[in-house]
Parts: C-alpha cells; structure tokens; sequence
C-alpha cells in the first residue's frame, strides 16, 4: 500500500494524537491504529470552531468560493491514494470510487458557483417612505445569514460523497459555517486524505484553521458530546433510524435546541402499474434486480419494494428472479452491516404469510440477493415487512386490485423516493397515486429506478419522517445549504454598517 495513514485526529489544522486508538477493518490488506475521538478533543474543536466563524462566517462569497475549489482541487491531487485507500477499506471498486470522487469535487464546485450568483441569499429589500402617513416606513432588508458552527457526522455507505467532505461539510462551509466532522470507523484512512486535502486548501488560502476539524472513530460519548456542545448550531448525519432518532433526541433536550438533519433510511417502494407490466414486464423486473442489487444494495434509495396487481406478480417475480440469479457474492462495506442484512433476511423469511422466490446464504462480509412475495393483505398487517433491510433484498406485494394499490400508498411513511413504472396507458391510474405519493415521498420518478441521485439545483434527498428528520430540507442539491442559513432583517442600518451583500440590493 502507497499510503500509510498517520492516525491523527485534525483539529484546527493539527495532527493530534490520543491516548486510546482503534484498528481499521480492511477487506484486504493491513489494518491500521488510529487515534480514537474524545470528548475533550471534541471540545476543542467546537471552540475552534467558534472562533473561526467570527472570520469564516463574514467572509467574502467569492472567498468561500475559491475555498471550495481549492478543496476540490487538493482532493484531486490525492486521487490515487483515495482510490487504493478507499478500495481496501470498503471493498468498493475502482470504478465507484472514482465516480463518487468526482461526486464529491462536483458538489464542491457546484456550491462555489452557487453562492457566487448570490441567488441563495434569497434578498429582499422595502424600500423607506419616511413622508408615509400615519407613520413612516423604514428601510427593511433581509437576507440569508449562516448560522455558526456545524457537526457532520460522515456515512457508512458512502466514504466519500456523504463523509468528510460530502455534501453536508460543502453546503455548510458554502454558508460561511466552520465544520467539525466525527469521520466514520468504517473507512478512517480514506477520511483521513480528505482530511488533510482540507487542511491543506484551509493553509493555502489563509482561512482561520478552526473553520474545519475531524474527529475520528470514537463511541456514543463523541457522538454525544458533539451534538450536545453549545457552540454546535445544527447536525447533518446520514445512517441508521435508531442511531439517527438517538441524536436527534439530544439535540431536541438540549437548554437551546438545534435543528438536526438526520436522513434515516427508506424502503423506496416501486408501484409497478399494470399496462406497463403488460407492455414490457420481464425488462422492468429485470430492471430492478439490477438497481436492487448494484453496490450490494447499500443505497438508501435503494427500491426495496415493488407493489403489482396479483394477476400480474408471478411472471413479474420470476423475471426478477432471472436477473437476480446473475448476481454473485458481493462484499458489504463493514461485517456489521453483512450481520444485520443476514437478520433483516432471516426475520423476514420467517414471517409464515412470506413465501420465498430466491434465498440463497452467505457468510463474513459478503451479501447474496434475496426476493419475497407478499399479499397485500398480509403486507399491510405486518410491521416486519414494512422495516427497511439495508442490501440487496427485495418484497413484491400483490395488490387484489387498483383500489388495494392505492390503500397501500397511503399506509406508507416517509420515504426518500417513490416510483411508478408506467405505461401511457396507465396515466388514469398514475393520475390517482401521484397526489399520495407526494405526501410521502422527496422525489417521485416515473420510468426510472431511484439508485442514482443527480447532483444539481433541482434535486431534493429528503422526506417525510422517518425518512428525514426534517421534511423541508434536503441533503443533496444546491438547495441544502439553506439547512445551515437564517434569515436576518436589517432596518435603517446605514449603508456603510451593513454587510456588502445587504448593500447589494
């Protein structure tokens, strides 16, 4: 291995080593100690933190701007040893690891665009009519203002796009907020070369070093302590429903509560209408056995359920099966997570009102495809099968009829998508589900699989509870940064008080 991880914390542009450490988990090659989070470290990077927000905070768009793409840039120079890094750590191949790197600088850049137009600070000025009657009218401006320092907390599933310096560190930092990162155990190293590419950008273009530090490995307590500090103003966090809701809990007990943006996972159901099914079934479930099963089924958007009239689901489910049967042993991104799919399969293999279509086994870090079938009847009835099972399992539910469809679009909670696969003949009927859908869903797709998520203005990754913390945020799309704005209303400040930006208007 090329790079050989220095196993530092980074807190304010220092290495800083503790006392206790931990060891990485690689697919293949060897494991490295890394210095394991502390409370007090976490501390001391919120107050850093804090420090560098009363630069950081007031800086120039065009400032933060450059920063971004310096960012990006030194990401890019360390492209080699994130790759090799990031392969030995997640088993991710080379392929996906290089698409979500070059996610990760896209985004980067897409925000310094983004606040250079300025359209984010959403600025609206009344003018003073100081001869109004009765009383006169002062001059009121508003604009966006970032809300002060931010903890991150880095994903499993993605080491790159949704960690270190994922879309949550560039949309705060695009804000003008500084960042405190507790980078996931899972791929420490590859964070760690994020790591010191922001260090690096944070040197190079003079920024105060407290606007970005990273806490890594560590238990609940860091976690705790992190969302818990009074200089932390809110949390972005991608991971797990009860890992979520337990932070999330924090920081709505805390003496001044904070907005926590936790996106907690989906089952993202499929309706499968039936023109479509007629025109072209065997193509759409071979179709979803691919979106099911691509990156062993570690998405969160990936469509763990797809709902077809009973008449339809035997040839639907066998299509599936077909393409399923094509996929072979794949390694999962930790043992733990191969641990819970294998039980999250188990426990629903053994629901008596679940009949098999495809099981197979498999051990370690590795996860095989698995497919169910389900009246609706008994889906509807069963919270068991309602739970989201992270890998590539998937439950078809057969519906009696169009009605029954419909009663199970509106059992769903929250999700992040929802699908319809549609034929132009099925429009009536879409026409119905649509307006169920949108109460349920951030992003509802016609003719697609949801697995892929475009990086761009118009995008929402977010949804109703459970799938989000927050129904009117989204963790992916220029429109997250608004997460870590308020606004603020200047009245009769004059000119040459005010921030450039409210001068602006």
């Amino acid at each position: 291995m090329s790079y050989t991880p220095h196993g530092s914390h980074l807190i304010a542009g220092e290495k800083v080593k503790s006392e206790e450490i931990f060891s990485s988990a690689p697919v293949s090659g060897p494991a490295h100690d890394f210095s394991k989070g502390t409370p007090d470290l976490v501390a001391k990077a919120c107050e850093a933190a804090e420090e560098a927000f009363w630069s950081y905070g007031y800086s120039s768009r065009e400032e933060r701007a450059a920063f971004l793409e310096c960012i990006a840039d030194e990401i890019e120079a360390r492209a080699a040893e994130i790759t090799e890094t990031g392969n030995l750590e997640t088993g991710l191949p080379t392929g996906r690891l290089e698409g979500e790197r070059g996610r990760t600088t896209g985004q980067l850049r897409m925000f310094a665009n983004h606040i250079r137009n300025g359209e984010y600070l959403d600025r609206r000025l009344t003018e003073a009519l100081p001869d109004r009657q009765p009383a006169p009218r002062p001059d009121l401006r508003l604009m966006q203002r970032p809300i002060g320092p931010v903890a991150v907390f880095g994903a499993s599933n993605f080491p790159l796009a949704f960690s270190v310096a994922g879309g949550d560190t560039a949309a705060a930092l695009a804000a003008g907020c500084p960042v405190v990162v507790k980078g996931h155990s899972a791929h420490p190293g590859t964070g760690e070369i994020v790591g010191d590419a922001i260090v690096a950008a944070v040197k190079k273009c003079g920024i105060h070093p407290g606007v970005f530090s990273l806490v890594q490995g560590g238990g609940r307590d860091v976690g705790t302590t992190l969302v818990q500090h009074p200089l932390i103003k809110a949390v972005g966090f991608t991971g797990s429903f009860w890992g979520g809701k337990a932070l999330y809990d924090l920081c709505v007990a805390r003496p001044e509560p904070i907005p926590f943006f936790g996106e907690l996972g989906s089952v993202n159901p499929m309706f499968v209408l039936p023109e479509a099914v007629k025109a072209k079934g065997e193509e759409l479930g071979k179709g979803w056995a691919g979106s099911l099963s691509i990156g062993a089924g570690q998405f969160c958007t990936n469509p763990g359920l797809a709902i077809i009239l009973k008449e339809q689901a035997e040839a639907f489910g066998q299509a599936t099966v077909a393409g399923l049967k094509e996929v072979g042993e794949q390694v999962m991104l930790t043992s733990s997570m191969a641990d819970t799919y294998r039980k999250g399969v188990a426990a629903v293999a053994s629901e008596t009102s679940v009949r098999e279509l495809l099981t197979s086994m498999c051990d370690m870090r590795n996860a095989t495809p698995n497919l169910f079938m389900v009246s609706g009847a008994d889906w509807l009835s069963n919270q068991t099968l309602k739970e989201e099972v992270f890998g590539p399992m998937g439950i078809i539910v057969t519906a009696k009829d169009e009605e029954e469809m419909l009663t199970i679009a509106k059992s769903f909670e929250g999700q992040l998508t929802a699908t319809m696969l549609m034929d132009d003949a099925d429009k009536p009927l879409a026409s119905k589900l649509l307006p169920i859908l949108e109460r349920k869903a951030g992003r509802i797709l016609a003719n697609a699989f949801p697995t892929g998520v475009e990086v761009c203005d118009s995008m929402v990754h977010g949804g109703p509870f459970p799938a989000s913390t927050n129904f009117g945020a989204t963790s992916v799309g220029t429109m997250s940064i608004r997460r870590f704005l308020r606004p603020v209303c200047y009245q009769d400040i004059p000119l040459d008080v005010l921030p450039q930006d409210a001068k602006d208007m």
